[in-house]
């Protein structure tokens, strides 16, 4: 077939894959898309791309999965930048174009493999098929359509484009040039250093032309050491690659597995797993509900052993003659791609669907190949076919590929929101903890909070100590008014992941809204110091502090805030209350004196009241009223406010009038209620309440939050020396002992006959003597 012809043959194809991922371009970003792209500050500037080189952290907020991928994070950069924001078809369509080149290297290496191979006249359409095969597999678009596995992509794209330089470019051959693309593909995800193995099996496949055998004869000692000689670059450029990319990793980073051993054993019934996939993919799920394997005694582990053992002898036996040769590395690709996840490496999944990517290459390779010397057989190498034959050759080819698309359009379709892939997690994985949480969280964005707390009960059998679960029961919990059960979720998931920056931004957001500002901010700066780049966390503090009048602190949190988040205007207006040392409702006061309109008193009267000052509430309500007297929302703010401060006969002569105006208003109404129980319309600690709190804090080893509480007992109860001691105590855990001893003297003046305190008193000074000492 002529080079145009083949083009074109492949500009064909590219449109067919095209038609069929056209219902993809607009699916939602999902699961690690929210941490890596959404959340991710760093990829909202192009200024930011040198740094993506030497800091692995920025690939993700959460520190935890933060891994040194440069490309994929400059990729994401650009696709930002192009698409003006998080525009969904941008971050799609690059990733899809590169697929589609990948495509077309593709068919110039099957091509030059099966060539090599055999002089049959149809070799070109076995590659051709082998490529379409791929290109429309339904397990492939479990990568296309998930953003983030764009690694797997521009990896899998970097080792095809090294073999196509290497093959078809005499110059980067001499120049070891096709080293190039490698290296860049591996600095999108280390899978690409496979490159090495898989080049060195090319060369001694079909430029030595010698088998798996053959390597241990000594008639072919020459060739064996012939295809080391020319593959060791590449295996001393892929090593240097993986120092480097080891030595820039984070090391936060973890794979999120436990058991390496468990993780291996398990291993081999999953590759058969996904061999099974490739002819039969209807088992798809975006999260699987597999497990690890026990022990070796359990049968999967015996047939998955028994499954390598076979595709071992076929690679070994097919690799004997030249003309069966691309069957036997088509198998050595599949398992050589397969290494990086599914050997000694415990990742967090045993088994993930966008894993195949890579290896599939291989199977296709080798599925297609096997099919096209079957028909070549029948058809021999003829120039021309009968009707008969085209029709007995192309009929089952068409189906097949007719079938993949179908499936890979309906694949795209589960991808396209999140409701439609955690649903249909559910349905193909319902072992899956995760899953139903996340399809629960999706019912509590709905505001179906019953079907919601079904899917959370489901998840906590299946995953009791999970963390992310027990914080989205807290959230669910807290907006259905149950408070005291959402704190205890929180704390739970406190308890269960101390290390993860989420379990504290909730806890200290459900703080803040529960007024408990002080131990707000602790939680607060705890999930700052575990992710310093999660903007929620840093945005909420900018709200507490003004608050806590800590104007020192805004100041600093702004202007670090400001570097990751420069055109921000929550940040920006940080900056200007620093500078001012004014609230957001104080710095608002003044502005609506010098334009007054019912409207902005109102406004106001709400920020003083999430500010907690609920006089000065009341006075903007006021002024909202004399410009306008029948104002319904005014009279339930002042209400509100009234409530708040325990005036309750004040708030129901308030409401009273509100509903003298529109008896029908439900605001109103349901907040006369509460004034009429003589209930808050928020809780509000006591100091012994506070007090309660700091000993689960203590006991929970969460020693700042448990100071925090002390601190929020003590503007209640100044002389409190209960707060003293436990104060005391804490800060002992903290090693901080002048802190220790400052407070316990405090309190020592307050109660000196508490002898808990003075015991904690005395281990202070004891062991702020013995570092003197040291």
């Amino acid at each position: 077939m002529k080079k145009k012809s083949l083009l074109n043959y492949f500009a064909l194809l590219a449109l067919i894959v095209t038609a069929v991922y056209a219902n993809h371009f607009n699916n939602s970003f999902h699961f690690d898309d929210m941490h890596s792209v959404l959340d991710n500050p760093h990829i909202r500037s192009l200024k930011n791309i040198p740094s993506f080189f030497t800091d692995g952290t920025t690939s993700s907020v959460l520190p935890q999965n933060a891994a040194y991928r440069p490309i994929v994070t400059t990729s994401l950069a650009i696709d930002y930048a192009l698409g003006n924001g998080y525009t969904l078809a941008a971050f799609h369509s690059s990733t899809f174009v590169l697929f589609l080149i990948q495509g077309l290297l593709m068919l110039l290496l099957f091509k030059k493999v099966l060539s090599i191979s055999s002089t049959n006249n149809y070799v070109v359409y076995v590659a051709l098929f082998a490529t379409a095969w791929y290109l429309l597999h339904p397990a492939i678009a479990e990568t296309i359509n998930y953003v983030i596995a764009r690694s797997d992509v521009q990896s899998t794209f970097a080792v095809v484009a090294g073999f196509v330089l290497y093959i078809y470019s005499p110059f980067c051959r001499k120049t070891f040039l096709y080293l190039i693309p490698v290296g860049i593909g591996a600095l999108a995800k280390p899978p690409a250093i496979m490159f090495a193995p898989l080049f060195f099996f090319y060369v001694l496949f079909f430029e030595t032309q010698i088998g798996l055998l053959d390597i241990f004869k000594k008639a072919h000692i020459k060739q064996f050491w012939n295809a080391i000689k020319r593959s060791l670059p590449s295996f001393v450029f892929c090593a240097f690659l993986y120092v480097l990319i080891n030595k820039l990793t984070p090391k936060t980073w973890e794979p999120g597995g436990n058991s390496p051993m468990q993780y291996l054993i398990t291993q081999p019934y999953v590759i058969l797993h996904y061999f099974t996939v490739f002819f039969w993919p209807t088992g798809l799920s975006a999260d699987s509900d597999w497990g690890i394997l026990p022990s070796i005694k359990d049968a999967r582990f015996f047939i998955g052993c028994a499954f390598i053992l076979i595709m071992m002898g076929i690679a070994i036996y097919t690799s004997k003659n030249a003309l069966l040769r691309p069957i036997s590395f088509g198998i050595v690709w599949f398992f050589i791609a397969l290494v990086p996840t599914s050997s000694i490496i415990p990742l967090g999944e045993v088994l993930n669907d966008h894993r195949m990517y890579f290896p599939f290459i291989g199977l296709a390779i080798s599925a297609s190949w096997a099919i096209g010397l079957f028909v070549f057989k029948i058809i021999g190498n003829t120039t021309t076919l009968s009707l008969k034959y085209k029709t007995l050759i192309l009929l089952p080819a068409l189906v097949l590929l007719s079938a993949c698309a179908y499936g890979t359009i309906k694949r795209n379709a589960v991808w396209q929101t999140e409701e439609s892939l955690w649903f249909n997690v559910t349905v193909k994985s319902p072992q899956n903890g995760r899953g139903m949480m996340n399809y629960g969280l999706i019912k509590v964005s709905n505001g179906e909070y019953v079907e919601a707390e079904k899917y959370f009960n489901k998840a906590l059998k299946l995953v009791p100590n999970y963390s992310y679960l027990y914080v989205n029961m807290g959230v669910l919990k807290e907006k259905m008014g149950d408070y005291t059960t959402a704190e205890n979720d929180y704390l739970k998931a406190l308890q269960l992941g101390r290390n993860y920056a989420n379990s504290y931004f909730f806890y200290g957001q459900f703080l803040y809204n529960q007024s408990r500002f002080i131990e707000a901010e602790a939680a607060l700066q705890n999930a700052v110091a575990l992710s310093s780049s999660y903007l929620p966390s840093r945005l909420l503090l900018l709200k507490i502090y003004p608050l806590l009048g800590e104007w020192e602190q805004l100041q600093s949190m702004a202007a670090s805030t400001a570097k990751i988040a420069p055109d921000n205007e929550d940040v920006l207006a940080a900056v200007e209350y620093a500078k001012k040392k004014q609230t957001k409702a104080e710095i608002e006061a003044e502005r609506v004196k010098k334009a007054p309109s019912a409207v902005k008193y109102l406004n106001l009267s709400l920020e003083f009241y999430q500010e907690g000052k609920y006089d000065k509430c009341i006075d903007a309500a006021n002024e909202a009223l004399k410009l306008k007297p029948d104002y319904l929302e005014a009279y339930n703010n002042i209400g509100c406010a009234y409530n708040n401060l325990s005036q309750f006969d004040k708030a129901k002569e308030v409401f009273n009038k509100a509903l003298a105006i529109k008896p029908d208003y439900p605001l109103a109404k349901n907040n006369l209620q509460l004034a009429e129980k003589h209930q808050h319309n928020a809780k509000y600690y006591t100091a012994e309440e506070y007090i309660n709190q700091s000993l689960t804090y203590y006991n929970m080893q969460q020693y700042e939050l448990c100071i925090a509480a002390c601190v929020s007992a003590l503007t209640i109860k100044p002389n409190y020396d209960l707060a003293y001691n436990n104060l005391c105590a804490s800060y002992i855990k903290l090693s901080r002992w002048d802190d220790a001893i400052t407070v316990g003297e405090k309190g020592m003046k307050i109660n000196p006959n508490n002898t808990l305190l003075k015991n904690n008193l005395a281990q202070a000074k004891s062991e702020k003597n013995k570092g003197k000492k040291k």
